[in-house]
């Protein structure tokens, strides 16, 4: 490096910081080092610092952020144990910095770091509220993306998004702006953190309409790693519009997890009368107690939604905290039978006791799964997943 570059460097350095760029991550350890030096091009003259937060990423992202931090002073990495989600690590590191304007992008390369001074300025200048980079403005394009598929679900989110926030935009699905530190963390406290587009979360969040500068974007292949964004996209978007029309009546784990119960309801329904006829009800009545059949039954249709609703629980209702691979899930599914189990002992017994004074198998069993659903979700939010309640 010649004297005038260091001096350069120096002076930079000497600069109030100005922005913090944050780089949510789950796998990208190819792309820390080229992300780095991409931002110093970028930005040179600009007083900035990268936050790299990573969900604890198997591939040693958070090693090689923390190896290149010791070289490089702007960089920094938060490390997060027991939590995954690309918006609430997006909120984690917008909260952790001092810079006075935060913006958050992609590490995988898709999004280019060379509009970040643009829209720095943008902010800066006190014109506008928030600047953003859009995939669908005129002048940009997804060409290089690739995938016309996503192409086209992402027009048709777009255009949701826009009647549920009120503000007409032609990428409210971005994950690509800028915006004052001040007037996020004014908000972060009613910021959901479910889901996977945090700008989304923040459009509809705040009560006052913001000035926003639109930025086209070339919108990249991706580099290396892996996507955040994984077959439960569509179902964590509808979970974000969720959490922000209903969440603060209803939890937005607990409607999860309900609504979970009510699929494996109907499942435990199903398999009951098909047991049921499957018995007959010439074994039923005739050499064995009425309930003896029904016992039978409603056991062999608790065990099968049980067994339904952990395999959707785990990719749904706690995608951030999913357990991969055969042994994880075997041991989950086991501590979640065993939590459940005195639930589903609960849900027979009671069903069983209302069968015995007269009352018809099908709405005794719907007792029983309400009585037990509650029980359900307490321990295994607990036991299971590691989060309670939440």
């Amino acid at each position: 490096m010649s004297e005038f570059a260091k001096a350069a460097d120096a002076a930079v350095d000497a600069k109030p910081l100005e922005l913090a760029v944050v780089l949510p991550t789950y796998n990208e350890r190819k792309n820390i080092a080229t992300m780095v030096e991409r931002l110093e091009t970028a930005l040179a003259g600009i007083a900035w610092e990268a936050i790299f937060v990573d969900d604890n990423s198997p591939d040693g992202t958070s090693d090689e952020a923390r190896r290149l931090a010791l070289e490089n002073p702007r960089v920094r990495c938060i490390q997060r144990i027991g939590r995954r989600g690309l918006a609430s690590a997006t909120i984690e590191g917008m909260c952790s910095t001092a810079a006075p304007v935060v913006a958050v992008m992609d590490a995988d390369h898709q999004h280019d770091p060379a509009l970040l001074p643009g829209m720095l300025a943008a902010v800066a200048s006190g014109q506008y509220d928030l600047a953003y980079a859009s995939r669908f403005a005129e002048g940009a394009s997804t060409e290089a993306w690739g995938r016309p598929d996503r192409v086209k679900a992402s027009g048709f989110a777009n255009r949701l998004a826009n009647r549920v926030t009120g503000v007409e935009l032609t990428d409210p699905m971005s994950g690509f702006f800028a915006l004052r530190t001040e007037a996020l963390r004014a908000d972060a406290h009613r910021l959901s953190g479910v889901g996977f587009k945090i700008l989304l979360d923040i459009l509809a969040t705040v009560e006052t309409p913001l000035r926003v500068k639109e930025f086209p974007l070339n919108f990249a292949a991706r580099a290396e790693g892996e996507s955040k964004l994984d077959r439960t996209v569509v179902f964590e978007f509808l979970v974000g519009l969720y959490d922000k029309w209903l969440g603060r009546f209803i939890p937005t784990r607990f409607a999860l997890f309900g609504t979970v119960g009510a699929l494996g309801a109907v499942l435990h329904m199903t398999v009951l009368a098909m047991v049921l006829h499957l018995f007959g009800a010439k074994f039923a009545l005739s050499h064995y107690p009425k309930e003896t059949a029904f016992i039978v039954a409603q056991t062999l249709a608790a065990m099968t939604a049980m067994s339904f609703n952990f395999v959707l629980n785990n990719e749904l209702t706690y995608a951030d905290k999913r357990l991969r691979g055969f042994v994880p899930i075997a041991r989950g599914w086991a501590k979640f039978t065993a939590t459940c189990a005195f639930g589903m002992l609960a849900n027979i017994g009671v069903s069983t006791a209302l069968v015995r004074v007269g009352f018809h198998p099908y709405p005794s069993a719907i007792v029983g799964i309400v009585l037990a659903s509650v029980w359900n979700f307490a321990l295994s939010s607990k036991f299971v997943w590691g989060k309670y309640g939440a």
